[in-house]
């Protein structure tokens, strides 16, 4: 599983070998993506797992990787997040702490970050790395990778 995962940013870092743009605002797209990640730990705490799935690319290319293997697609990742999470109760009360944002270039940046969800019975926490692309001027998540 850690083969496929490093193996696809592998990839991706070598098809975003292109150089920054000097005159990109790094510290306004990193703002754009936090504003992203707030809007999807906002919605999670409202109970709105759709709202949530605004911050990923909603297409067949988007990648889920988490303990259950491989998903693609939006739709089946959506899916697999309702099946997962059926009720507010089961989702929580969620929280993301971003240890690392950086550029790979003008499209595409990486993250790592902790979420915690802390829910009646437990409190389940772990590990995210996604990668971000600027698709018609707005950041998406086209891969992640969550470990608990």
């Amino acid at each position: 599983m850690k083969q496929i995962f490093f193996t696809l940013m592998i990839v991706c870092l070598s098809s975003c070998s292109a150089k920054l743009n000097k005159t990109m605002d790094t510290t306004k797209e990193k703002d754009a993506i936090k504003l992203v990640m707030k809007a999807q730990e906002d919605a999670w705490n409202r109970g709105d797992i759709a709202a949530f799935m605004n911050g990923y690319l909603n297409e067949n290319d988007l990648v889920f990787i988490g303990s259950r293997g491989l998903t693609y697609g939006w739709e089946r990742t959506l899916e697999n997040y309702k099946k997962g999470y059926p009720d507010k109760a089961a989702m929580g009360k969620l929280s993301f702490e971003i240890l690392e944002l950086k550029p790979l270039s003008n499209e595409y940046f990486y993250m790592i970050g902790k979420y915690e969800l802390i829910r009646e019975k437990d409190k389940p926490s772990g590990y995210f790395t996604l990668l971000w692309q600027k698709v018609n001027g707005e950041w998406k998540i086209i891969a992640d990778h969550t470990s608990g």
